[in-house]
């Protein structure tokens, strides 16, 4: 995988199924100030309009992409299916539920701002004026329970605490007063209920009501009305003297009852969460949308309840068409009725009339016909196919369709197909929009609330504090999302030639998606133009952004791409179609391999340099500088590399295994007479760090492929485990595992907890975080500096393990970043924390807590520990691991020697294969 294509699929997440800008992105002029471009084959074509071929790489012909097999051959496609997310019918809710807990507040329906009125929730509260009584609407659930299937409307009932009940100790019957309190009704729903018991077991109120009307189906929810009788002249005074409390725990039922009138028990659980998610960025994001938008997006609610199934279940599944005969769900009870109303609405569009597809349609819709029925068209239609799989078949189908034949052919696919559908672009794109505005990235979508609801994963509690919005304007988001199609000034000779300015509506995270597609089909040529766009995009006016919402903006995304860009020229092995130069007919072999040297960086060279003067304030400088420091050298400009290396000494930003990479460089290139001075760099010279070399017998010894030994026990083994076995033996009796990074981010999230999710406005935007926004930014230490400090302190003074063992046990199983809660026991990072000592742990998370991105990989293999015969106390050592043909990487030095520095105990141990 190429250099920065991770970090771009994290930000793209769940591709779009349309980019209505596709067509208008790649046929509009683009401002190619890299002189890329590329011929039929693929190939790059040369700046000065000749063709050069690397010599070492042999010529590419029509259909052959190596070029791009390096990125994609062993990535797997993502695939959203609707068993992720729909295939669930349990009530069972976490409880810290988003559906409880709404984004932008902390306080949730059961939890309220002190200064909250009676008055703001006055609508769901009815006021008996006969008697005073308080009075509330709410449901009857779990009939299935009940033996009484006849109900009528007016029928008096009664409510009874059922602590008993294995499933649910606070649920509350409702029992019918007209049969003597003898039947049972159902329950109170399960959030009613939970805040209505405790005032019923610690006030001993009585409640009793009337169904307000009765549904058709009989296992449907009953609405009722529940009145709350004062028994006694005194007794709700008395209940009211009890101070506050008692006021807030009846706030509390009524706005959960405000909330479940919203939505009713009969919404399925999926449903209730799309709606929660769409209104709550109506609600924190209006001023993001438009007039008509936000009508379209409210307009959702008014569908019928098959209707907004439907469309959920669709739009979590793959598509984009569906067919109809295939759509089937028990909680739909009209597929065709309901798509009939998604399609008026204009949520979904489709197709059942053979002069209503086009190509581009009809290529889709294709996809939706199996074997048989693509080769019963072709064998109608006397058509031969070259192959026999379904791409073959329908690769033959669309030629077929091209001859002019369309409306015969497009009449055969409907007729096997039925009823086609699929998602609308303005609702999938608004629906996009608003899922990103929610979970403010690419990776989460509407699965989370299901692992949240599941109790699959519990996530942190913390206070989401208004602050700035991260788009104060829709202008900014569109600066995000969307980027006006500016063209640049271009010198021609002593003309200024300015491209017609048009405002063409492209999507950075589209352009994002296009070229990660291309990369996935090895389309050379569109990945291209996406990096011309890119580097278009990118200003220098990025650099004024809040370093806190940095990520939210159109240059960052841009970047990505170009750094992407960079690793695909690099990664390149012909830069230039195959067609001799004139100017190579008379140049020698080695001049031709300079000249092709040249093109092969040339262009990475150029989107390094516009990275580095457009962003700069980043912690990606450091990667960038070496970049570019190296590129230069294999362009044999020896001077100009040393030159960099040496400015990029003095960016505050070039840190860690960065800084430690351009250092080492500096010490190579910088000899006599490009300098006669060498320089010095006392942690790379005054600090050895120490070696040990052991030796296993060897299983394989191939280039590429990693390692492999037999053990002291005979089995099969890892350089890591190999060394494992020699420190627990010969070593020195150390006990350890292979750790990696793992184990130190999550002593740090334990240790740190408390300030990780402590009330800091603006870090906490959802309830889906795992860690505030700015850890990964300078503004974490400093906006936290003395209660970082203070807790280091204390951490210092050996009060880690105790720290360590509060944090487990009341965070167990709490989703935060970098903690591994499977990997590690409880026994294991104690013994950590207390062999390593307080006062290296408090620095390792010093390191952490002030350049969290910088220091967050890279770390030894191994840690080992052994205790003293007291059993009290004991040493650590840390340990990188390689094999003989290994060598460390620039962070893991930069690691090794950090903590050295710190008073750890390190070591390199390198195995070498025994000799036979």
């Amino acid at each position: 995988m190429l250099t920065g294509q991770e970090s771009l699929l994290r930000l793209i997440g769940k591709r779009r199924r349309c980019l209505p800008n596709r067509h208008n992105l790649l046929s509009t002029p683009t401002p190619n100030s890299l002189n890329l471009d590329v011929n039929d084959s693929g190939n790059l074509i040369s700046p000065t309009g000749d063709n050069i071929r690397s010599p070492e790489t042999p010529p590419t012909y029509p259909g052959n992409s190596d070029d791009l097999s390096v990125s994609r051959k062993n990535k797997k496609k993502r695939r959203l299916t609707q068993t992720t997310l729909l295939q669930w019918s349990g009530s069972k809710q976490s409880q810290h539920s988003p559906l409880i807990h709404p984004p932008k507040q902390q306080q949730s329906i059961l939890e309220f701002d002190d200064d909250s009125s009676s008055e703001e929730i006055s609508k769901t509260v009815a006021l008996d004026e006969a008697n005073g009584d308080e009075a509330i609407q709410t449901f009857i659930v779990g009939r299935k329970f009940s033996d009484v299937q006849d109900l009528e409307a007016g029928e008096k009932i009664c409510l009874l605490r059922h602590p008993e009940n294995i499933k649910d100790p606070n649920a509350i019957k409702v029992l019918s007063s007209d049969s003597g309190l003898s039947e049972i009704l159902g329950y109170l729903p399960k959030d009613v209920s939970q805040c209505l018991s405790p005032l019923i077991d610690q006030y001993d109120l009585k409640f009793e009501g009337t169904i307000n009307s009765v549904p058709k189906n009989s296992s449907e929810a009953v609405s009722v009305k529940v009145v709350c009788r004062k028994m006694t002249s005194d007794g709700w005074k008395e209940s009211e003297s009890a101070g506050g409390d008692f006021k807030l725990m009846w706030e509390k039922v009524l706005q959960v009852v405000e909330h479940q009138m919203l939505f009713p028990p009969k919404t399925t659980r999926y449903q209730l969460n799309f709606n929660v998610l769409v209104q709550e960025v109506l609600r924190s994001c209006s001023h993001l949308f438009t007039a008509d938008e936000k009508a379209f997006l409210e307009s959702f609610t008014s569908l019928s309840e098959d209707s907004q199934r439907l469309f959920i279940r669709l739009y979590t599944r793959k598509g984009p068409w569906f067919r109809l005969s295939n759509i089937s769900y028990p909680e739909v009870s009209d597929s065709l009725q309901a798509l009939k109303d998604l399609t008026v609405k204009g949520f979904m569009t489709s197709v059942e009339n053979a002069n209503d597809l086009n190509y581009q349609t009809m290529k889709e819709i294709i996809e939706l016909l199996n074997v048989t029925e693509l080769r019963d068209i072709l064998s109608v239609n006397k058509v031969f196919s070259r192959g026999s799989r379904k791409r073959d078949l329908i690769n033959s189908l669309c030629s077929y369709y091209n001859d002019g034949t369309r409306i015969n052919v497009g009449t055969m696919i409907l007729e096997r197909t039925g009823l086609c559908a699929k998602i609308s672009s303005t609702s999938e794109s608004l629906i996009w929009r608003v899922e990103r505005l929610f979970f403010l990235n690419g990776e989460q979508d509407l699965s989370s609330f299901v692992l949240l609801d599941l109790g699959i994963i519990k996530y942190p509690i913390y206070k989401c504090i208004d602050s700035e919005q991260i788009f104060s304007d829709r202008t900014k988001l569109l600066a995000y999302e969307e980027v006006f199609y500016l063209s640049i000034l271009l010198k021609q000779k002593k003309h200024v030639c300015l491209y017609s300015i048009s405002k063409l509506q492209l999507q950075a995270i589209e352009v994002a998606q296009l070229m990660d597609e291309s990369l996935d089909c090895e389309d050379s040529g569109t990945v291209l133009k996406c990096i011309m766009i890119a580097e278009t995009r990118i200003s220098s006016s990025s650099s004024s952004e809040s370093a806190l919402f940095n990520c939210f903006t159109a240059p960052w995304v841009y970047s990505k791409m170009v750094l992407l860009g960079v690793s695909f020229l690099e990664n390149q092995k012909r830069h230039v179609e195959n067609k001799p130069s004139p100017l190579l007919l008379t140049c020698s072999d080695d001049s031709v391999d300079t000249l092709v040297s040249g093109f092969r960086y040339n262009q990475a060279v150029y989107l390094l340099r516009r990275l580095l003067s457009c962003f700069s304030c980043d912690g990606r400088r450091g990667y960038w500088t070496v970049r570019l420091s190296t590129d230069l050298e294999h362009m044999g400009r020896p001077n100009e590399s040393l030159s960099v290396a040496e400015q990029g000494l003095l960016d505050p930003w070039v840190r860690a295994g960065s800084r430690i990479a351009l250092q080492r460089r500096i010490l190579r290139l910088a000899k006599p007479p490009r300098r006669w001075k060498t320089p010095t760099f006392p942690n790379l010279v005054d600090n050895k760090i120490p070696e040990v070399t052991i030796q296993g017998r060897s299983l394989n010894c191939e280039v590429g492929m990693k390692n492999r030994f037999y053990g002291e026990d005979g089995e099969q083994c890892g350089v890591e485990q190999l060394a494992l076995q020699y420190y627990n033996g010969e070593g020195g009796g150390w006990q350890g595992m292979h750790t990696e990074s793992s184990i130190w981010l999550t002593i740090f999230g334990l240790l740190m907890w408390d300030i990780l999710f402590s009330d800091v406005p603006g870090v906490f935007q959802t309830r889906f975080q795992t860690a505030p926004l700015d850890l990964e930014t300078e503004s974490f230490y400093q906006t936290r500096k003395e209660t970082i400090e203070a807790q280091l302190e204390k951490v210092a003074s050996g009060m880690a393990e105790e720290i360590l063992i509060i944090s487990y046990e009341t965070h167990r199983g709490t989703a935060c970043r970098g903690v591994a809660w499977e990997r590690f026991s409880l026994e294991e990072l104690r013994a950590a924390v207390a062999c390593v000592g307080g006062k290296c742990v408090a620095s390792l998370c010093r390191y952490l807590a002030q350049d969290y991105r910088s220091w967050c990989s890279g770390m030894p293999d191994l840690l080992l520990w052994r205790f003293k015969e007291n059993g009290y106390e004991g040493e650590a050592k840390l340990v990188e691991v390689k094999s003989e043909k290994d060598r460390l990487s620039e962070q893991q030095r930069a690691w090794l020697l950090l903590l050295m520095d710190s008073g750890f105990n390190v070591e390199i141990c390198k195995v070498r294969p025994a000799c036979v």
